[in-house]
């Protein structure tokens, strides 16, 4: 491989010379032969906040229009065009993402002198001038969380509205409900499905509630919160014209300190990706148990059949969206408990576990978004009933007993019931053996009655 020399504070470092990045990316490059490639969001962002400190540092006087202009329309160059290549440091490298950082500058700078045909830019001088790693990389993190959210919540709303579809459509059906796994008293799918879209409905208001918490952008900050090296208003200048730039309007962290040592917003806001995950497997869990079998199972539920489910069980169809999304949720609660372990490090004026954090955090919501649309489209889409077995368990049910419990009281309905399954009867069969008429019976055991279904209705 043919090198060019660059130079940074420590010497002279080999670069490959086709190379669009500089000495300190690939200083790192070789030091951190690590898992993952950073995130494109958190480049892209990098990358808008270098244009924007570009354009505020020429309205303040600190850079020269050719400069200013030279580094806005690299940004914009390296936006509209595939470029992850020219950023190829991981994850697991300096806790404060730094090398990320001098990486983008120092793509801008090798562009940009390209195209000045000189060395006019420097890449810590310039792109990076009133700024630090410390305050850029958390911002980034920040907008890149802000930006996950937004797409997350337009998957979840779908969800939301397919099975509120759904819940009008089988609002009616009357089948067994179960509690402890065992047979309790009726309930309509209708109902049962309105649980699922009440919990999801309450953590999408809690993301809505929670998102403005990311909208705080430390920048300003630079090294430790002291925003030292930077022009008064400069970080009211970079988050109204970061603001412009993205269309999303963020908001001057309150406290830069806190900006810089804490990630408490996106540690609480993963805390509730965390909590719709639970209820996504309740909900999956819910569906795959109903729809099993089909015929040692529940096989309540149809699902679509998407795919073969085995390569040597002939006409075998299983859950495999369910599988899915269940599988995404376990990795979104481990990064739950990777993300808390990392903010508790702002050790001092720094937390130096920024890139797994935001890496996990956007693993997580991207996930989740995708998981969340193909389980929709896949297999909600798809849902029905299988209305003969639901009928079947429900007329052989024991627990419709309770209607009898106001009229003869709850022992003497126990009785009849521990009488049903011993003897194998029916509840009614066991009902008028016990003295209760086939008039009152008919009367007071009335299933979709004990939905409460026309009463809530009206």
């Amino acid at each position: 491989m043919e090198y060019r020399i660059e130079h940074d504070s420590l010497g002279e470092v080999k670069v490959p010379k086709e190379a669009l990045w500089g000495p300190q990316t690939e200083r790192s490059r070789n030091n951190f032969k690590i898992g993952q490639q950073m995130p494109i969001e958190i480049i892209d962002n990098l990358l808008q906040i270098k244009k924007a400190a570009a354009i505020v540092n020429q309205q303040i006087g600190n850079l020269s229009a050719e400069k200013a202009q030279l580094i806005t329309k690299t940004v914009d160059q390296l936006l509209a065009a595939p470029h992850h290549d020219a950023f190829p440091l991981v994850v697991f490298q300096t806790g404060s993402g730094t090398q990320t950082n001098m990486n983008v500058n120092e793509v801008i700078t090798h562009i940009a002198n390209q195209t000045a045909g000189t060395q006019l830019i420097h890449p810590n001088d310039d792109v990076n001038q009133s700024q630090s790693s410390n305050d850029t990389f958390p911002t980034a993190m920040m907008m890149a969380a802000t930006q996950a959210i937004d797409k997350l919540i337009p998957a979840l709303s779908a969800l939301i509205r397919a099975l509120q579809e759904k819940q009008a459509a089988f609002k009616t059906v009357v089948k067994v409900g179960r509690t402890h796994l065992q047979d309790a008293t009726p309930i309509t799918f209708g109902q049962e499905i309105s649980g699922w879209v009440s919990a999801l409905q309450h953590d999408l208001a809690y993301l809505k509630a929670n998102q403005a918490t990311l909208l705080e952008l430390p920048i300003g900050a630079t090294a430790v919160g002291t925003g030292l090296n930077t022009p008064d208003g400069f970080d009211q200048a970079m988050v109204a014209q970061l603001s412009r730039q993205t269309g999303i309007q963020f908001t001057v962290a309150p406290n830069k300190f806190q900006g810089l040592a804490n990630h408490t917003g996106i540690t609480m806001v993963h805390g509730i990706l965390k909590t719709l995950a639970t209820d996504l497997i309740k909900i999956g869990n819910d569906v795959r148990f109903l729809a099993s079998g089909p015929r040692a199972g529940y096989n309540e539920l149809n699902i679509p059949s998407n795919e073969p489910g085995s390569s040597i069980m002939p006409g075998k169809v299983n859950p495999t969206q369910v599988e899915a999304l269940t599988m995404v949720c376990a990795q979104v609660i481990g990064h739950d408990t990777t993300i808390n372990i990392a903010n508790s490090q702002g050790n001092f004026e720094m937390n130096v576990y920024k890139p797994i954090i935001i890496y996990d955090f956007l693993d997580s919501t991207n996930l989740l978004t995708e998981a969340i649309t193909s389980f929709n489209h896949h297999l909600v889409a798809g849902l029905t009933v299988n209305q003969a077995r639901m009928t079947e368990l429900l007329e052989n049910s024991l627990m419709l007993v309770t209607a009898l419990s106001p009229h003869i009281g709850y022992e003497r309905s126990a009785k009849i019931a521990q009488k049903a399954q011993r003897e194998g009867l029916t509840l009614k069969a066991a009902a008028l053996a016990s003295g209760v008429t086939e008039s009152e019976f008919n009367r007071w055991v009335d299933a979709r009655a004990m939905t409460n279904i026309d009463r809530q209705s009206k």
